[in-house]
């Protein structure tokens, strides 16, 4: 899979607390454009799992080309301290956002599938916005910049 370059992503949620969590992803799609549609998937040892099957809604951040420390930091356990000093703001749903990313949607959780060690979570895009920035890629297991 390493071959196929993907996109990279931050998706994030508050915990029962209010507190934000959240990962990097690049197991993230497009899968209807009506009712728009999108699937992240997520292992369902990680951390932010639980708190993103119970919030009922989620924000995926796509990130910039000049955030790989960003998508690093979202991929490294433990979980805790993620969020502290990266700016974000809140999606409609509540929902971190990260400041700078190159786009953002904000998610109500449509469906919950159990894949293997994975689950994949269907949401439904309820607003979103973009940024005049090129995108981040992973590809064989590097970060780098669309281009």
């Amino acid at each position: 899979m390493a071959c196929f370059p993907t996109g990279v992503t931050v998706v994030a949620t508050r915990d029962s607390q209010g507190a934000p969590v959240g990962l990097t992803v690049n197991s993230f799609t497009s899968v209807s454009l009506e009712p728009p549609l999108v699937l992240v998937c997520i292992d369902q040892g990680a951390q932010s799992h639980e708190p993103l099957i119970i919030a009922g809604s989620f924000a995926v951040s796509i990130l910039a080309a000049t955030q790989a420390d960003v998508a690093k930091r979202f991929a490294v356990r433990p979980s805790e301290g993620r969020f502290e000093g990266v700016a974000w703001t809140p999606a409609p749903s509540g929902s971190p956002v990260l400041s700078g990313a190159a786009a953002w949607l904000d998610c109500a959780t449509h469906e919950v599938i159990t894949a293997g060690d994975h689950v994949i979570i269907l949401g439904r895009v309820d607003a979103a916005g973009t940024n005049n920035v090129s995108a981040l890629l992973f590809h064989r297991g590097a970060l780098r910049p669309v281009g």
